[in-house]
């Protein structure tokens, strides 16, 4: 009985590709072949399917019989579904027709009798063109069906078979049953051998010489001097490249560590087999260890790429961590191939799945126990190897770095830590007799620990391969499409990491089969290629979209009499219109049907309503600014607190610009519903007031000679409207006055009004008007007035007159900071000498900071 327990990953991986391939060949051979449905012979597939049914019922189906059977009804379905579309465009056409007829009439109605005739005729047609799509859905139904059992009942044989309890590897008499077969083994071998060195074998061995020692130079060389020129060659190339193309050159010259050496193995297994000494005993043995030289060497250039000693690594570990990691990387390798050898050439499956070819394995059977036996040392020695390899991973995000991305050091040391749990439990598994679950468990894991590296190293190429193309070493690491690149090699990934474990290469193809055909939802059916065709045409026409706006900006638009406002919002306009119309072609080119989502598109406006009313509100009212343009790009306005100028108008907010230089976000809405000051709208003129107090005792018709004087001197201000001078009152701090005149430019209002003021001061004092001012009172504890100043220097006023007072005369109010005592002087609280107050500033839009002020 052949050994089921020797599950081998990478035996079991070869097969699995092999039959993917098969599998996807034989998938496009039948859509190419495929019958027409009126021509599918139904009879064949009742036989198909009847045997198909036949092996599900019976116990002890082989995998291989399975299998086959899978195939067949595979390629039965493959036609079933072509057939489902038969008439389809004729189907149409009669449907189409029986519409343009009118509903048909309710029961008990009746109608013309050449309609009624015409409907008939239609419904009979319809049901005839009907009929082979309806047939051809049956029989695809029974066909996914059984495909679906046979699925099932492989998984079950291959749980069953993960379970199955050998005998332990630690008694006795398996290791008896062990040297028994390996003694077979080799006596095997030495007959061959013997049996090729007499006779017309040894004179075709005199014939085949030259051949042999061609090979074998050829194999030496590469194995020694080869080799040894490849592992040079990166350094050297690298540093004849340049700055931007040195990592990537260094890294596809590193490839050839694993060719040269691979290619060389190949030509010595090729001169050891030209010699015809090995026979049906040796040669699986030998045709093996091709295959066990690449993961050999495969594994060693992972080591080597992952733990580099003279240049950057993809996780900075120490260098003495570096170096273990090679050493153990590479005994890893060599035992994953010592492994691929034991079982694929003396340990083929049964039960589980079909075993090596007969000329692929050695002529005889080995029995659970010995198998065992032979796969222990193996898996104890590969389990040592591998936790301490997990040993260094799992401290990969103590080396985490600002340049290392933080999700790669924690998944290497999540995989560090698996690594050694599969470590622990694989020997556990064997030693009780789970030999196929031990093997199931550590050799996948050690092939995912050298899948997860590749799949960094590979990351890492694509990186440097983009800022080769950038030419920008440091930014273009940052860029998004490195990062794109690496999801898309995480998702290739998973199919290989798949089969790593156990995945049959059917139920990958049955997987894609299913995404090919599409998911249903919401009453919509989604597909690969339909969603390849929505981004497809919706990129082109986004690209589009934008072609023609850079165009309209830059060639029409400039020959327009618009403003800059106008000219925005047109191609702010165009822009939403062409995403769209995008949108619209890309769903009508992928064949989704959104009529049927117009149950959820109902339920979708409800939350609209209530949820995303605000983002509603916002985004209609950013059309309405597009469209009625009460506020455009560059205007100066003032919403509540929020005052500067607009710098965009987004469909849901608008950014301001404040004289500060700092950006408010303000809604749309807010730009509708709340009352806007447009300061630029339409022209730029606008109109400055500047208040003025001054004394009583100064002659008014004078001073509104000088103010208006003044005004008009200022450049800016306009003759018409002329400006003017009104006295607008008096009160306790004096008489006020009021400059008012309207600016070409207001913006530049508040450096006016600052000029104006400037002036007014040289003129009063020139013609000896005085401005009033507003001073206080303060007293101490005897009721003696202090001025203001001398009161926070906490002075007397004896010190306070030996030092001198201000020209400024203190003006005694009901401000003052205590009541004034009874008694006290001034008992009115007024110095008549000076009266009013200081001269307020500038009012309505001269008020306002402007840009000359920012």
């Amino acid at each position: 009985m052949h050994v089921g327990s020797v599950c081998a990953a990478p035996s079991r991986l070869a097969a699995v590709a092999l039959a993917l391939v098969a599998a996807l060949w034989l998938s496009l051979a039948t859509a190419a072949l495929a019958q027409p449905a009126n021509e599918l012979d139904y009879a064949a597939w009742e036989q198909t399917a009847g045997r198909a049914e036949q092996l599900l019922d019976a116990p002890d189906t082989p995998p291989a019989a399975l299998d086959a059977a899978r195939a067949e009804v595979a390629g039965w379905r493959e036609r079933f579904s072509q057939a489902q579309t038969l008439n389809a465009p004729r189907i149409a056409t009669v449907r189409e027709q029986i519409a343009a007829l009118g509903p048909a009439p309710a029961e008990g109605e009746t109608e013309a009798e050449d309609i009624a005739a015409r409907r008939k005729e239609l419904n009979q047609q319809l049901s005839e063109l009907q009929a082979p799509g309806q047939r051809a859905t049956e029989a695809y139904s029974r066909a996914d069906s059984l495909v679906r059992a046979i699925d099932e009942q492989a998984r079950a044989q291959q749980t069953n078979e993960l379970l199955r309890l050998s005998p332990s590897p630690l008694l006795p008499a398996s290791w008896a049953a062990a040297a028994d077969a390996g003694m077979q083994v080799v006596q095997g071998i030495v007959q061959d051998m013997r049996d090729r060195t007499y006779g017309a074998a040894r004179s075709a061995l005199i014939e085949r010489v030259p051949v042999i020692v061609i090979h074998l130079l050829a194999a030496l060389g590469l194995l020694i001097f080869g080799r040894r020129w490849v592992d040079s060659l990166p350094s050297r190339l690298s540093s004849r490249a340049s700055d931007y193309a040195r990592d990537a050159v260094a890294f596809a010259a590193s490839l050839g560590q694993i060719v040269i050496p691979t290619v060389g193995a190949y030509l010595l297994v090729r001169a050891i087999d030209t010699t015809g000494l090995i026979g049906p005993w040796g040669r699986p043995i030998l045709m093996a260890l091709p295959i066990a030289a690449l993961l050999v060497f495969a594994g060693r250039w992972l080591g080597r790429r992952f733990f580099p000693m003279n240049s950057d690594p993809p996780i900075c570990y120490p260098d003495e961590l570096r170096q273990r990691g090679r050493i153990y990387s590479t005994l890893l390798s060599v035992m994953v191939a010592a492994h691929y050898v034991t079982a694929q050439a003396l340990l083929p499956l049964s039960g589980l799945r079909a075993g090596a070819p007969l000329g692929r394995r050695v002529p005889m059977e080995i029995s659970e126990a010995a198998a065992a036996v032979w796969h222990l040392p193996l898996v104890v020695l590969g389990a040592v190897v591998l936790y301490r390899l997990g040993n260094i991973l799992r401290r990969a995000p103590s080396y985490t770095t600002p340049g290392t991305p933080g999700y790669r050091t924690r998944v290497v040391g999540f995989a560090g830590n698996l690594a050694r749990l599969a470590a622990v439990i694989a020997p556990l598994a064997l030693v009780v007799g789970f030999v196929t679950m031990a093997n199931a468990i550590l050799w996948p894991m050690a092939m995912t620990v050298g899948l997860l590296a590749l799949l960094i190293l590979l990351q890492e190429f694509s990186t440097d391969l983009w800022v080769l193309l950038r030419r920008n070493r440091n930014g273009a690491r940052d860029d998004l499409t490195p990062v794109l690149i690496g999801f898309a090699l995480v998702l290739l990934s998973l199919p290989v990491l798949a089969l790593i474990w156990g995945a049959r290469g059917t139920e990958l193809v049955e997987a894609w089969t299913r995404l090919r055909q599409g998911v249903t939802l919401g009453g919509v059916r989604l597909s690969p290629g339909a969603i390849l065709t929505f981004i497809i045409v919706f990129t082109l026409g986004y690209l589009l979209t934008r072609v023609v706006q850079g165009t309209v900006r830059n060639s029409i638009l400039p020959r327009t009499k618009l403003d800059e406002g106008a000219k925005n919002a047109a191609v702010s306009g165009l822009g939403y219109v062409g995403i769209v119309l995008a949108a619209l072609v890309a769903i009508t080119s992928a064949g989704i049907d959104m009529s049927s989502l117009a149950i959820v598109a109902g339920a979708l406006s409800v939350g609209i309503g209530f949820g995303l009313q605000n983002i509603v509100s916002n985004f209609v009212s950013g059309i309405i600014l597009l469209v009625e343009r009460p506020v455009a790009v560059g205007d100066w306005i003032q919403v509540g607190n929020a005052q500067g100028y607009v710098r965009r108008i987004s469909v849901r907010s608008t950014r301001i610009q404040t004289f500060d230089r700092t950006d408010i976000v303000v809604p749309n809405s807010d730009l509708i519903s709340k009352e806007v000051t447009n300061w630029t709208r339409g022209n730029l003129q606008g109109r400055i007031i500047v208040p003025v107090n001054v004394a009583y005792g100064a002659d008014t018709r004078r001073v509104s000679k000088i103010l208006l004087d003044i005004a008009e001197d200022q450049p800016t201000v306009l003759i018409n409207p002329a400006p003017s001078v009104l006295f607008t009152g008096l009160v306790n701090e004096g008489m006020t006055f009021e400059i008012r005149a309207i600016i070409s430019d207001i913006n530049q209002g508040m450096g006016v009004s600052t000029e104006i003021r400037h002036q007014i001061i040289e003129r009063f004092r020139r013609e000896g008007i005085a401005i009033p001012f507003t001073v206080r009172d303060f007293y101490n504890d005897e009721g003696t007035v202090l001025s203001q100043a001398a009161a926070i220097a906490g002075k007397t006023p004896d010190d306070e007159e030996e030092e001198g007072e201000g020209d400024g005369v203190p003006l005694r109010t009901a401000a003052a900071v205590s009541p004034k005592p009874a008694g006290g002087n001034d008992p009115e609280g007024l110095d008549p000498r000076i009266a009013g107050a200081s001269s307020g500033g500038m009012e309505d839009a001269g008020d306002n900071d402007s840009p000359g002020q920012r």
